[in-house]
């Protein structure tokens, strides 16, 4: 049985990483790529990476598709498009970016360490209005707000 973790590593066999600091050089050098959230989109209305664009990775199919609500043009047509897919930690967008490439996606890569590593690295992230958010501001609202519940049982 796999977990979420093993999902997670297998996928990183397949996939192409580019940390923060690079992402940063190159969008600073003139570099389009379409930088595309996955995460949800409560997630991405809180702070973002400035310029992209959001399809979660549950619609993430329909979204990269013609004909569907779902459907982002941005995705449906750039298959040949270099894409930076983006998460909070690094391994939503891993999973995702596997999806693409089966998909058919060529220049698709996985931002590793995700929204979190980006503002570590103290970049740019904005709110739903495109305010700028501050790292320290950015760290709250990235923190994890697991319940008790969510926690793995404590064995006897």
């Amino acid at each position: 049985m796999s977990r979420y973790d093993d999902l997670v590593a297998e996928a990183l066999t397949r996939v192409k990483e580019i940390m923060p600091w690079d992402l940063s050089r190159l969008l600073a050098s003139g570099g389009k790529p379409v930088l595309l959230d996955v995460r949800e989109p409560a997630e991405f209305a809180l702070l973002r990476i400035p310029g992209s664009v959001n399809a979660p990775r549950g619609i993430l199919e329909q979204s990269c598709e013609w004909d569907y609500d779902e459907t982002v043009p941005l995705l449906a047509a750039g298959r040949e498009s270099d894409i930076v897919v983006i998460c909070r930690s690094g391994k939503r967008s891993a999973l995702a970016a596997d999806v693409m490439q089966r998909m058919g996606f060529a220049g698709v890569i996985s931002l590793k360490t995700g929204v979190r590593g980006w503002n570590d690295y103290e970049q740019p992230l904005v709110n739903a209005n495109g305010d700028a958010l501050d790292a320290d501001a950015a760290d709250a609202l990235l923190a994890p707000r697991l319940r008790p519940e969510q926690h793995k049982p404590k064995m006897p």
